[in-house]
């Protein structure tokens, strides 16, 4: 369907599309190759292409992605689910920086996780801070909204972490943990409106749940 566009205060152009970001789902992990470079397993592929069934989801038009492999894997998934061309790759969309450590075991990996996000201007064990990579994805997310105004609704497949942040920032609150995906090994979304940048939705979505058209949601506050 046809997309209403309008010049938004700081001149842009703002779309009414609605804006799906999708966490990666089930990754197949190895500690002997880097995080970014872990690919979706097979059950995470099957959810995706589940998901991409949805009438929701078949009113996508453009994809963006990470540049990590899990996300491009999601991405080129929908691809070609929804019979599209291809889709975009934006190094900024993607995880917080972990490099510093690397993989780490579960137990260790989840306390400096509970750190990061208790401490948003601090790296901690040399992570790139909570708050500048909230910074740079919701920078990221507006490179998004500004290319994709005339091409119908847009998911971008991202990460958990990020997205995290990302809907702190939209819903209006500081940066907390608590406000993450439910641990369901990723594959969760929100949506929100291209133009008001409001959230359509209160909270995190599963991909494996059929929803109701988010245009016809209501906002119900944090």
């Amino acid at each position: 369907m046809p997309v209403a566009a309008r010049v938004g205060a700081g001149g842009g152009v703002t779309t009414n599309a609605t804006v799906f970001f999708i966490t990666h789902p089930d990754v197949s992990t190895d500690p002997s190759v880097p995080v970014p470079e872990w690919p979706l397993n097979e059950r995470g592929r099957a959810r995706l292409r589940t998901m991409a069934a949805y009438p929701w989801a078949r009113e996508v038009r453009r994809i963006f992605s990470s540049s990590e492999r899990k996300a491009r894997d999601g991405a080129q998934i929908l691809t070609d689910q929804l019979g599209l061309s291809g889709y975009s790759v934006l190094h900024d969309l993607g995880e917080n920086d972990r490099s510093a450590t690397g993989y780490l075991p579960e137990q260790e990996f989840e306390a400096t996780v509970d750190a990061f996000f208790a401490n948003p201007q601090t790296s901690i064990r040399g992570w790139e801070p909570a708050a500048d990579a909230q910074a740079r994805i919701i920078h990221a997310v507006e490179q998004v909204v500004s290319q994709a105004f005339d091409n119908g609704d847009v998911a971008i497949v991202g990460h958990g972490g990020t997205g995290t942040l990302l809907y702190c920032h939209f819903a209006g609150l500081p940066i907390s943990r608590r406000h993450e995906q439910p641990a369901t090994n990723g594959g969760n979304w929100f949506a929100f409106d291209g133009a008001t940048r409001k959230l359509l939705y209160n909270g995190w979505r599963s991909i494996d749940a059929q929803e109701d058209t988010p245009r016809a949601a209501a906002w119900e506050g944090a």
